[in-house]
């Protein structure tokens, strides 16, 4: 795993394609705040619940200048089935060969009953306009992520 990024540093930069094919640079939405979580599985119990919390408040973050951005592995089918199950408002970005998760810092070890594994922790971030680090939330859950992102939001 990366060193771990800290508020202040910039966000690292990065080109991915989305659930519809599409390339999202993150250079191009400065200007914007971004909100940016990494969560390790579409469709799983805790990335449901967090990109729900996500999409329940995004009017409330687009109000305070900002969008939404989810990165994790899965490919672009598995994001497209995903976002229209749950109605979510917000692009999903395929970051298969983890070269994005790594430069985060997100990449790392996980187990799941008793089985090591490499994947995503689940983090999130929110940069602001000039593209720096204003929150750094790694190894959090889905319901905390959505409501510290609101509060730095607020500030």
């Amino acid at each position: 795993m990366a060193e771990p990024l800290r508020v202040g540093d910039p966000a690292p930069d990065f080109t991915l394609l989305d659930e519809a094919g599409h390339a999202l640079h993150l250079a191009d939405l400065r200007g914007r705040r971004v909100v940016l979580y990494f969560y390790p599985k579409d469709d799983t119990p805790g990335c449901t619940a967090q990109a729900c919390g996500f999409r329940d408040q995004y009017l409330a973050i687009e109000e305070r200048n900002a969008i939404v951005v989810g990165i994790s592995t899965d490919d672009a089918s598995s994001h497209q089935r995903f976002r229209t199950k749950y109605n979510l408002p917000f692009h999903l970005l395929v970051d298969a060969d983890h070269v994005v998760s790594e430069a985060y810092g997100v990449w790392g070890e996980r187990s799941m009953y008793g089985r090591k594994y490499m994947g995503i922790i689940r983090s999130a971030f929110v940069i602001d306009t000039a593209g720096m680090l204003v929150d750094v939330q790694y190894k959090v859950s889905p319901a905390a992520s959505i409501a510290k992102a609101l509060a730095v939001l607020e500030a």
